[in-house]
């Protein structure tokens, strides 16, 4: 982390006359969808205030209904700044290389920096494996989603076929907590969502999806079961447009980087759970979902 922030700072010595010309009046931020847009903006506020202060200028949430809204945001130049899955910066990636530049992801408490996509049911409907799940009404979250359908849907075609077939009906539910709160409920019979996978199943894992969804009493957990889990797929990147003053992106890179110190309470808000920091990433971290990203597309 030193090393880092050393880094940024001769940089900013370096390029301070020219970027005094650059100066921004705003900034924007968008939160992908997975949960209700006012539960996006509250949990995300001492985010929001962070930036601002250290930025000095009006920060503004946008909470689209999917997670393409964000990605298109950040395409069009109207974000600035995103904490994407893995399959959205592959979308972002392939339509314009040029768009975002990749700076820090999220580092678990073992020191791994990746999570799951968790297959799961209601307890009392008697499934405790994708194989039970057969012929049932079956979840994915969203289609730019890496662990909500990128992966699970190509490791679960690859053991089961086309899905289509193996499930009575396969369901975009618009996010990991709409998939959560759908199993519950008993609209869905089982579904995906994420998780880091560490720590105990009752408390929501140490962050994700579930854990989300627990601590805001959406779910109770002991009324849900694993039943599937896929491959370590790597946590998704968090993203500035490239075209933002270089003093600006130092400056957001350096605060995050040292948020778990500063502000562990917002930095569990951010993270959706416990984490261990904040770390750096780079673009061929994602080369292998970018590939699995352009054969789904047929590029």
């Amino acid at each position: 982390m030193k090393t880092l922030l050393l880094s940024l700072v001769a940089t900013t010595a370096l390029t301070g006359a020219a970027l005094a010309q650059d100066a921004i009046t705003g900034f924007n931020i968008g939160i992908l969808g997975g949960e209700n847009a006012q539960d996006r903006m509250t949990n995300t506020e001492c985010f929001r205030a962070a930036v601002e202060a250290e930025l000095g200028v009006p920060v503004k949430l946008f909470t689209p209904a999917d997670y393409d809204g964000v990605i298109q945001g950040l395409l069009g130049g109207t974000l600035d700044f995103a904490w994407l899955g893995a399959s959205g910066y592959a979308k972002t990636y392939l339509t314009n290389p040029e768009a975002v530049d990749v700076i820090l992801t999220k580092e678990n408490l073992d020191g791994t920096t990746g999570y799951y996509s968790i297959g799961f049911a209601r307890k009392d409907s008697g499934i405790t494996s994708m194989e039970q799940a057969k012929g049932k009404t079956f979840a994915f979250a969203d289609p730019n989603s890496t662990s909500g359908y990128l992966v699970p849907g190509a490791e679960l075609r690859e053991t089961f076929g086309k899905l289509e077939d193996y499930f009575a009906e396969v369901k975009m539910s618009g996010g990991h907590e709409q998939s959560i709160v759908g199993v519950a409920k008993g609209d869905f019979d089982a579904a995906v969502a994420w998780a880091d996978g560490l720590g105990a199943w009752e408390d929501g894992f140490n962050s994700g999806a579930f854990r989300k969804a627990a601590d805001a009493g959406l779910v109770d957990m002991n009324d849900i079961v694993e039943i599937w889990r896929s491959k370590l797929i790597p946590e998704g990147p968090m993203v500035l447009r490239r075209t933002l003053p270089q003093d600006v992106k130092d400056k957001m890179t350096a605060m995050l980087d040292v948020m778990w110190e500063k502000d562990p309470k917002c930095a569990y808000n951010v993270a959706a759970g416990e984490a261990k920091d904040f770390v750096p990433v780079k673009h061929e971290d994602y080369l292998g979902i970018i590939a699995a990203r352009k054969l789904q597309e047929g590029m």
